[in-house]
C-alpha cells in the first residue's frame, strides 16, 4: 500500500466549493480499483489548510493505472481549479509503527474478557460432543481443549497473548487441523453451534460485535477447512491473527 498526502491552502471564501468539488471528485476515487480509501481533512487551528489522504494499492498503480485509466479525467476535471493551490504532494509507505488507542475497546474487552470466552467454549464444546456431525471428530478430546480455544480467541480478539506464549501460537493451532479433511457441512455446523452458544452464554448481541465476531469465525473456519485437506501445504510460520471491529466500531448510544 502507498499513501499519498496532498496539502492544499484554500482561502476561506472558497472552502465550501472546494469541499463540494472534492465530494464530486471522490466518486471517481470510489470506483477506481487502484484506490483503497480516501479522506479530506481540514485544519482546526488554521482552517485554510486541507490535507487529502488517498491510499493506493501502489505508487505505480496511482501514477500509471489511475492517471492512465478511465476514471482520471472526471476526477481531474473537478479538482483542476485547485491544482495551483497545492503546497505539497508526496507518496508515503507505512512503517511497522502503528496501533490503536484505548478510546475504542478491543473486542476482547467488549465481550467480557477471558471469563466470558471460557463460558462460551465450555458451552460450545458440550454441544459439539453431542452433535452427530462434529462429535466423532472430538472423541477423546483433551479436557483442557475448551480452555485452550478460549485462550486462542482471547489473543485473536485483542486480549493477552497467552496462546502464543504458552501453547505455541499459530503453529500449534495449525497442527490441530492438518490432515483432518474437514468438510463444508462440518464447517457450517461449527459456525452455527458457536453462534448458538454465543447467544446461550450471553455474549454481546449488538450488530457491530456480532458482525465482527462472526466475520472472524467465518474467516477462520474457512482457512481451517482449506488447511485440513490431504493435499494442503499451508505456511507454518505465521503470527497469531489479530481481529478488530472492521468497518463497524462498537455502537454506544449518545
Amino acid at each position: 500500500m502507498t499513501i499519498e498526502y496532498i496539502r492544499y491552502r484554500i482561502p476561506e471564501q472558497d472552502a465550501t466549493e472546494f469541499e463540494t468539488a472534492y465530494g464530486r471528485a471522490a466518486r471517481s476515487l470510489a470506483v477506481a480499483p487502484q484506490c483503497v480509501d480516501y479522506e479530506l481533512s481540514r485544519c482546526v487551528d488554521e482552517p485554510e489548510w486541507y490535507v487529502l489522504r488517498i491510499t493506493w494499492t501502489s505508487a505505480e498503480d496511482h501514477l500509471k493505472g489511475f492517471r492512465g485509466g478511465e476514471h482520471f479525467a472526471a476526477f481531474f476535471a473537478e479538482i483542476k481549479p485547485y491544482v495551483r493551490q497545492i503546497e505539497e504532494m508526496r507518496h508515503y509507505e507505512r512503517t511497522a509503527v502503528r496501533g490503536t488507542g484505548s478510546s475504542v475497546p478491543s473486542m476482547y474487552e467488549w465481550l467480557g474478557g477471558t471469563e466470558a470466552l471460557e463460558r462460551l467454549t465450555e458451552a460450545f464444546y458440550a454441544h459439539v460432543l453431542a452433535d452427530d456431525l462434529l462429535g466423532p471428530m472430538f472423541a477423546g478430546m483433551d479436557p483442557g481443549h475448551p480452555r485452550y480455544v478460549a485462550m486462542w480467541l482471547a489473543e485473536v480478539f485483542g486480549g493477552p497473548a497467552r496462546y502464543t506464549a504458552e501453547r505455541g501460537g499459530y503453529n500449534h493451532m495449525l497442527a490441530h487441523h492438518l490432515g483432518k479433511a474437514i468438510t463444508e457441512p462440518q464447517r457450517r455446523r461449527w459456525v452455527s453451534l458457536l453462534s448458538d452458544s454465543a447467544d446461550e452464554v450471553g455474549l454481546p448481541g449488538d450488530p457491530e460485535f456480532r458482525a465482527a465476531f462472526l466475520g472472524y469465525i467465518e474467516w477462520g473456519t474457512r482457512i481451517a477447512l482449506a488447511n485440513s485437506q490431504p493435499d494442503a501445504a499451508p505456511p507454518s510460520q505465521l503470527p497469531t491473527p489479530r481481529w478488530g471491529w472492521g468497518v463497524a466500531p462498537p455502537y454506544t448510544p449518545a
